[in-house]
């Protein structure tokens, strides 16, 4: 028998800089310290915790920062399988999928539900891939944000974006840290919400420089569009008018509304929105600045954000909140869209947006103080679980 010692475990870095300065020991390090097996709940520290969200947070920002680009991109060439912003895009998928066969492999940083919501986002999100190029392939030029392909790819992200939100959300430590990384996932998850609203936010643009004779497309792109038998106007707003005021009110002010009850800070949804705005904003200069063409910015979200906030601080019911706010939406939107600062608003779809956010809204209402609730909040740990059967 062997009385050889067991190989130790190498020494941990003492900084990040000192860590990133030597990546192989950096990695090796890694692999013997956390890559062990274990079931979801094992015991996690604080540390820890952060840097695992951390690097959600970083990959989630590189898919972001992809897809923001992508949408631009299509609006001046070609499509590309292999272009810049979907390699980037690409990225921090990569980044995705190491991180959910983290958690799956050593249970750290997670229960058994957030797992799962992982798994099943990441899968959904990569059977979409195959599926949105077989598309491409199949229909010629298809850019909109609208085709089920690409809500495909939307809800996969969705999907894994709420294991990670619940992940963080049971096991981080109350404080400023907790805070901060619930309203970054959050945002990556209302701007997710949001992204298929952005065909028509650079349509409107596009085709007006179209129409005045200074477009902004390559003729490439032009060329094929002709050959497909579609006119600059199909490709360039290929949705109704009802859709991005529905879409932005009933999809994208719900997100903010549930981000508020579950983040609980006063002005939750106000923050998301405005650095949304933000982003949205520096992007936009330095995509022009690149010769990329530009969009217009829903900043009638600000607004909506306010009221929200407003409205869960004041306990306003949410069938009496949502009509209130989508009458304030719509109102600013009148204005704006006659400045060409959104894409064309249908304003006959104002009662009915009104009545379904309000519904939506109720609904969350209910579900927030529902006993699903209570138990959807309690931690589901086979590990804790095996540890006590042990005992």
């Amino acid at each position: 028998m062997s009385t050889a010692p067991a190989p130790t475990a190498p020494q941990a870095p003492g900084t990040l800089r000192s860590g990133l300065a030597h990546p192989v020991a950096l990695l090796r390090w890694l692999w013997v310290a956390y890559l062990t097996p274990g079931r979801p709940g094992r015991p996690t520290d604080q540390t820890e915790l952060r840097w695992i969200y951390t690097a959600w947070l970083g990959a989630f920002l590189l898919k972001m920062l992809g897809s923001t680009w992508d949408v631009s991109w299509h609006f001046k060439w070609l499509r590309d399988d292999l272009a810049p912003p979907h390699l980037l895009n690409t990225v921090g998928t990569a980044v995705v999928v190491v991180l959910v066969l983290f958690h799956s492999y050593s249970g750290y940083g997670v229960d058994r539900r957030a797992l799962r919501l992982m798994q099943v986002g990441i899968g959904t999100f990569l059977i979409a891939i195959p599926i949105d190029i077989l598309n491409h392939r199949i229909n010629g030029l298809d850019i909109t944000s609208w085709s089920p392909s690409h809500a495909l790819l939307y809800i996969g992200t969705a999907i894994m974006l709420a294991g990670a939100l619940r992940g963080w959300w049971l096991y981080a430590a109350p404080g400023r840290v907790r805070d901060l990384v619930s309203l970054g996932l959050w945002l990556f998850f209302v701007e997710n919400v949001v992204f298929p609203n952005q065909h028509q936010e650079y349509g409107v643009l596009s085709l007006e420089a179209y129409e005045a004779g200074r477009t902004t497309a390559e003729p490439s792109l032009l060329d094929f569009a002709a050959a497909q038998g579609q006119s600059p106007a199909m490709f360039m707003l290929p949705v109704p008018s009802w859709v991005h005021p529905a879409w932005l009110i009933c999809a994208g002010l719900l997100a903010l509304v549930v981000a508020r009850k579950m983040v609980g800070l006063r002005w939750t949804a106000t923050v998301i929105a405005v650095v949304y705005l933000g982003y949205r904003g520096v992007m936009w200069l330095g995509l022009v600045a690149m010769g990329f063409p530009p969009s217009v910015l829903p900043v009638v979200l600000i607004l909506g954000a306010v009221l929200i906030d407003v409205a869960v601080t004041s306990r306003v019911p949410g069938w009496i909140a949502g009509i209130a706010v989508t009458a304030a939406v719509y109102g600013l939107a009148f204005p704006l869209e006659a400045l060409g600062l959104l894409p064309p608003w249908n304003w006959w779809s104002a009662l009915p947006v009104a009545v379904g956010f309000a519904a939506l809204w109720a609904l969350v209402d209910v579900v927030s103080r529902s006993s699903w609730l209570a138990r959807w909040r309690t931690a589901d740990e086979p590990a804790a679980v095996a540890e006590t059967a042990a005992a």
